[in-house]
């Protein structure tokens, strides 16, 4: 029997852009700082946002919109559908599901927090996804659901500034884990309302 699978690339694309607004996870801050001095320059922080901008835009098209989202469900759903036949069978889930928690074993990361922790998604509980929105419709500068290379620019240059605390140009460790916290916060206070 075939079970045929809808896959959603909208909270997927919500994380991401969520990531390159807000810099790096805390796993991130050592792979975006290039020059290994234990903090993060405002060009560290363009370039990886730059790099996710790439990497959302699968259409190529210097924007990042409900295109790439298809376009990406498309190409994941090809990905997993491994006879070609249009629909995703318990085989073929249940292989790609493994394969991608063997990879996730690969790379050292284990189990997700969240479902570690009984949290949800990430260990950010329900308010996940709502956190995710505020930063997607704050890189949407005039609000028309897709974001340009500009508006992904500005927003990380306005975070940029706020997370700096000491105006020197960098993000040390401690203001790094400072915004994560405060973003945390707001993101928990967003989600009881």
């Amino acid at each position: 029997m075939k079970k045929k699978l809808l896959i959603g690339g909208g909270a997927v694309a919500t994380a991401a852009i969520a990531a390159a607004v807000a810099f790096a996870a805390p796993g991130q801050m050592s792979k975006a700082d290039t020059n290994g001095d234990g903090s993060l320059s405002k060009l560290e922080v363009t370039a990886m946002a730059n790099t996710h901008f790439t990497k959302m835009d699968v259409n190529a098209d210097g924007q990042i919109n409900a295109a790439d989202r298809k376009a990406k469900q498309k190409a994941k759903f090809g990905e997993i559908d491994t006879d070609k036949n249009g629909s995703i069978s318990e085989a073929e889930f249940t292989a790609a599901h493994a394969a991608r928690m063997a990879e996730r074993g690969e790379r050292g990361e284990g189990k997700m927090r969240g479902h570690r922790e009984g949290r949800g998604h990430h260990g950010m509980g329900k308010g996940h996804h709502g956190g995710g929105m505020k930063m997607l419709k704050m890189a949407d500068a005039n609000g028309d659901k897709t974001i340009t290379k500009a508006e992904m620019t500005a927003a990380v240059d306005a975070h940029f500034a706020k997370a700096d605390s000491n105006k020197d140009g960098q993000i040390s460790s401690a203001e790094h884990d400072a915004m994560r916290s405060a973003m945390r916060e707001r993101m928990k206070a967003a989600a009881t309302n």
